[in-house]
């Protein structure tokens, strides 16, 4: 279960991502827009901001985001992404942050650059910071005895080096942009970090959990986070985390 506020708790530093992506998209009057896995809707805003004449179609596999869309004003809809396929007419497909939870996205790229028109754009961006110690000792603490039988932090997470998704969008593509970005996020406040991956990487843990085996799991997990990343002097943690991007243009 996505929480709609919790993830939003860092918006400024999500939203960040979705605008060098946005940046780099070269349509000029696209006449659909598909904002794939939209979240509560604050980001697909931008996308009729920027397009003012097209139609923005925002589609979620969540209830409780596509309900949080509604409630800011988006027509969102329930759709899986594994089951979704471009309409005729869509001009641009924007994919923020989605496929990281879609082990079998290679392929859907594919299929969707061989289903979108000639002109028409493809633009993703994933987390890819699956290594880093926010998410390797969540996972740590995951397979300790205590844990490891009431969930699985080792997966879906299946994402590319760049490398991977140039090869996987080259084809058919008559333009093509990939790049990573490593951001140095500025965070305050008591165990930052731990709250950062609570709205994210660890939904799959506060699912399975009854309220107070999510607690105590915060309360061994929260310490190895301070390890890894300690506050200065001026209370402030620097976060890193690195994300990868891919903008196409079907031929």
């Amino acid at each position: 279960m996505w929480d709609p506020e919790t993830y939003l708790a860092f918006g400024d530093h999500r939203a960040r991502p979705f605008h060098d992506l946005l940046a780099r998209v070269g349509t000029r009057d696209p006449g659909l827009v598909v904002d794939l896995g939209c979240g509560p809707g604050t980001l697909t805003r931008l996308l009729a901001k920027r397009w003012p004449s097209a139609t923005v179609m925002a589609l979620d596999s969540s209830p409780e985001m596509v309900q949080a869309a509604r409630e800011r004003g988006i027509h969102a809809e329930l759709c899986d992404v594994r089951h979704w396929s471009p309409a005729p007419g869509t001009d641009l497909v924007v994919c923020n942050a989605v496929l990281q939870w879609v082990p079998e996205h290679a392929e859907l790229l594919r299929q969707w650059m061989r289903e979108l028109p000639a002109g028409g754009w493809l633009a993703l961006q994933v987390p890819g910071n699956f290594s880093a110690p926010s998410h390797a000792e969540a996972a740590r603490l995951a397979a300790e005895p205590r844990w490891r039988d009431l969930f699985d932090l080792r997966g879906p997470h299946r994402v590319l080096e760049p490398a991977g998704y140039a090869a996987v969008l080259t084809h058919g593509a008559a333009e093509l942009d990939v790049w990573e970005t490593t951001y140095l996020h500025r965070l305050t406040g008591s165990d930052p970090v731990l709250e950062w991956v609570t709205g994210t990487a660890l939904r799959p843990v506060r699912a399975a959990l009854s309220a107070a085996e999510w607690e105590e799991f915060r309360q061994e997990l929260a310490p190895r986070l301070r390890a890894a990343y300690p506050a200065g002097a001026d209370g402030v943690t620097w976060f890193p985390f690195r994300r990868i991007f891919a903008v196409a243009q079907v031929g």
